[in-house]
Order: structure tokens, then C-alpha cells, then sequence
């Protein structure tokens, strides 16, 4: 007989190849045929594999499955049947029928002049890179709390990063002291609207506009944020978004490149088609196309688009769901927050939030590191969030030095995120609040 162990792993195996098998066959079902299947079978065997993982995660060496994760992919309606459609069309490739749907709808909600979708928002700022030039010897400021895609993407092109701290109230990057980072080799500033919170853009864009220098938005936390009035990612010549599952609006992996300068319009079509004059062909201005200039392919599939796009036309409603939840969870924490020296988020009165994270600044790393621990014990998945990047391995390597960043230095220590994802209902989330509540610290 089986070892327990064993022999769940066994069967969580066949799950996951059954569950593929099932999303593999059932593309070729009518449209009718494959929604009556899904309640019954798909959710079955997804549910039946969060059970297995349970169990395989309270057996030894295995994966723990949280009751309560720290995020969870959700579906806003009309997912499996854009899929569906999209298969229908007879084209799954890049730029299809719900990429341009989705394209079309961020241009007019935003009032971009372009939107290209993108593999991930890492490939967008890589698009971002390519199209102002960056070549070795060049600088790009960049906070050094933020994810590394943020200055691999210049890197990548031989630019030096410069690290710059962050403000204490937002966690966005200072900009009083983006004066004295600036040199004559400074290529781009690129602000980082953490938490979907806008950064200071008027001061940010007073100060790059001045000296001639690029600011491109990354804005992978706030898609649908404002900042005085207007749209974030339509302040610099070019803006990052992401649709990494974690985010707001998801396909699981995706990105998109906004292009809020008509100038790089074109030559953004060509590197995102692998340096290939294509899209031009296909609109009838060349009689065929060919390799004209550096590139690469930044082009999801039409599926995730399928799936992105149920999500974007759902957008008020995933939104107002993500508020509810970010003030139910500010209105029950205040009072321990207060009586426990932890701070909680600070949205300016000038700022429209993205509902993006909801975080606690924790009294020192011990404390964060013992309410994760002591979440933990009632099955619910906390996280803290980014390391330092001047501190990092590379960082180190480029010249980055404990001290540079205080500011982000110390909030890397003590901020830890709570549960945070579109379906999160207030039965499920009173129970993280109880367990937050019941930390007394110790």
C-alpha cells in the first residue's frame, strides 16, 4: 500500500493532468456545450484540487495551501465565453479581435493616443527602453522600493540605474530629492505609483521637463487611478500596466505599453512586432512587410485578451468591490492600529486610490515577522513586500550601499500586505481582521 503522502501526491497528479486534459478538450465543444460543463466539471476538479493541496500542505514536504491566500484569480462573468469566442474566430495569436477590443477600450476610458497590450508590464518597459533610446553610459532614476522589472528593463540596454528613496507618507518616490540625482547622463525618471497612490506627478514632470528628460510611468498598481483629476498613466510619454494575476484586472500574465506621445506610435508597433513594419502591412500601407528595425514579440495571445477583456468591461464593478474591501479593512483596523503603533495607509486628498494593496507598517521587522507568523496559525496568508534594490545582489554590484535609501530601507523591514483579491467576501475577511485584532504584538 501507498505511503498517505504518496499516495495524495499520486492523485494530485492525476488531477492536474486531468484538469488539463479537460481544458484541452473542451475547446472543441459548442459554446453551449462547454458552459453546461463547466459548473460541473471544471470548478469540480478545481475544487478537489485545492482539497488535495490542503492535504498535501499538512503532510510533510508538502505545498501549504492557505484558507485564506494572500490572493486569489477571480472570474468577472464573461471570461470562458470570450475564450470561447476567440477560438471560434479562428485566431488565438497575437492582436486578434479581443487584443483590439481591449486596446480600444484603454485608449478611450484613458484618453491615450495609443495602447498596445504586451506579454507583461515588464515587457512594456522593455518597449519603453527601446523607444527612448537607452544605450550604456546613459541613467534612469528609478525607486529603489519597487520590483526590479521597474530598472531591469534599462538595464537591459546598458543604462546605470540611480536609486532614489521614497516619501514616508505614500511610499512613492521623493521627488524633493529627485533634483540632486539628476546629471547630464540622466536618460528617464521612471515614478512608480505604489499602491495605485499617484506619485507628485506636477513636481516630478516640473523638474525631468525642464532638464529634458523622459518620464515613463510605471503603473502596474493603477490602472483607473487619479491623480488631480486625471488618469495615472497619462502623465509621462510612455506608461507600464500590468495584468499579472495579482492585479486588479488580470490574464493571469499580460501587460500594456500606453503611449501618450504620438511621436513613438509607430516605431512602438514595429519593435513590438519583432522590429517587422507587419502592422502597417496589415492596415494596407505597405504591399508587404519586412525587417526594419531592433525588436522582439510583445504580443499575447488573443485568449488571455479574451479573458482580459470580461475583466476591463467589468471594471466599476471590480473596483467598487476592491473599495469595499480596502475600507472595510482602514474602518476595522484603525482602532488596533492606533493602540498598536502600526501605521495604515496614506491616500492624499488629492489622490484617487486604485484599491490595489492594503498594508500595515508594522512598529520593527520583529513584530511584521510575528503577524505573519501568527496569521499563519489561522490559516491565513499574509506577505511583506519589495527588498531594497540597491541593497540587492545586483544592486550592491552597481554601487548601491546600506544607507543610500533610508526611508525604503526601513518600510521594506516592517510592511507586511494582507489578503487583498476581487472576491473576498466580508464573512472571509472579518475572519483576517479577528486574527490581526487578536495580535497583541508579542
Amino acid at each position: 500500500m501507498l505511503h498517505s503522502d504518496s499516495w495524495l501526491r499520486s492523485l494530485h497528479r492525476y488531477y492536474t493532468f486531468a484538469q488539463t486534459k479537460f481544458q484541452e478538450e473542451s475547446s472543441t465543444f459548442s459554446r453551449q456545450r462547454t458552459y453546461l460543463i463547466h459548473e460541473t466539471i471544471l470548478i469540480s476538479l478545481n475544487r478537489t484540487g485545492e482539497v488535495l493541496a490542503r492535504c498535501l500542505g499538512k503532510s510533510s514536504g508538502g505545498i501549504r495551501i492557505y484558507k485564506i491566500p494572500f490572493n486569489r484569480p477571480c472570474l468577472a462573468g464573461n471570461e470562458l465565453r470570450y475564450i470561447s469566442q476567440a477560438i471560434e474566430c479562428g485566431q488565438v495569436s497575437g492582436d486578434g479581435v479581443f487584443s483590439k477590443k481591449c486596446q480600444a477600450l484603454l485608449e478611450e476610458a484613458l484618453h491615450v493616443p495609443k495602447a498596445l497590450l504586451t506579454t507583461s508590464c515588464t515587457h512594456a518597459l522593455e518597449m519603453a527602453a527601446l523607444l527612448l533610446d537607452t544605450r550604456p553610459g546613459d541613467e534612469v532614476i528609478v525607486p529603489s522600493f519597487t520590483f526590479v522589472s521597474t530598472i531591469n528593463a534599462f538595464v537591459l540596454r546598458g543604462a546605470r540605474p540611480v536609486f532614489i528613496d521614497i516619501r514616508p507618507d505614500t511610499l512613492n518616490l521623493d521627488e524633493a530629492q529627485l533634483g540632486q540625482h539628476i546629471t547630464p547622463r540622466t536618460k528617464a525618471v521612471v515614478p512608480v505609483h505604489y499602491a495605485g497612490v499617484g506619485c507628485e506627478m506636477d513636481s516630478i514632470l516640473e523638474i525631468a521637463g525642464d532638464r529634458n528628460i523622459a518620464v515613463v510611468e510605471d503603473n502596474a498598481h493603477g490602472l483607473f487611478a487619479k491623480y488631480k483629476g486625471k488618469y495615472l498613466g497619462t502623465f509621462g510619454c510612455l506608461a507600464a500596466q500590468s495584468f499579472h494575476e495579482t492585479k486588479n484586472f488580470s490574464s493571469g500574465e499580460g501587460g500594456a505599453l500606453l503611449i501618450n506621445d504620438a511621436q513613438y506610435i509607430e516605431r512602438s508597433e514595429i519593435i513590438r512586432e519583432k522590429g517587422t513594419n507587419r502592422s502597417r502591412f496589415f492596415r494596407g500601407q505597405e504591399a508587404k512587410y519586412t525587417w526594419v528595425d531592433i525588436g522582439s514579440s510583445y504580443l499575447p495571445s488573443d485568449i488571455l485578451a479574451a479573458f482580459l477583456y470580461a475583466q476591463l468591461e467589468a471594471r466599476e464593478r471590480i473596483q467598487a468591490k476592491r473599495r469595499r474591501i480596502w475600507e472595510y479593512y482602514y474602518l476595522h483596523l484603525q482602532e488596533w492600529a492606533r493602540s498598536h503603533h502600526v501605521r495604515l495607509p496614506i491616500v492624499p486628498s488629492h489622490c484617487e486610490q486604485s484599491y490595489h494593496i492594503f498594508y500595515l507598517l508594522m512598529p520593527s521587522l520583529e513584530q511584521r515577522q510575528a503577524l505573519i507568523g501568527h496569521l499563519k496559525t489561522r490559516d491565513i496568508l499574509s506577505v511583506f513586500h519589495y527588498l531594497p534594490l540597491h541593497l540587492s545582489k545586483m544592486g550592491r554590484r552597481l554601487g548601491g550601499k546600506q544607507g543610500d535609501c533610508p526611508v525604503t530601507e526601513d518600510v521594506s523591514d516592517r510592511l507586511l500586505r494582507l489578503p487583498f483579491y476581487n472576491n473576498l467576501d466580508e464573512a472571509t475577511q472579518k475572519l483576517v481582521v479577528d486574527a490581526v485584532s487578536e495580535f497583541d504584538g508579542e
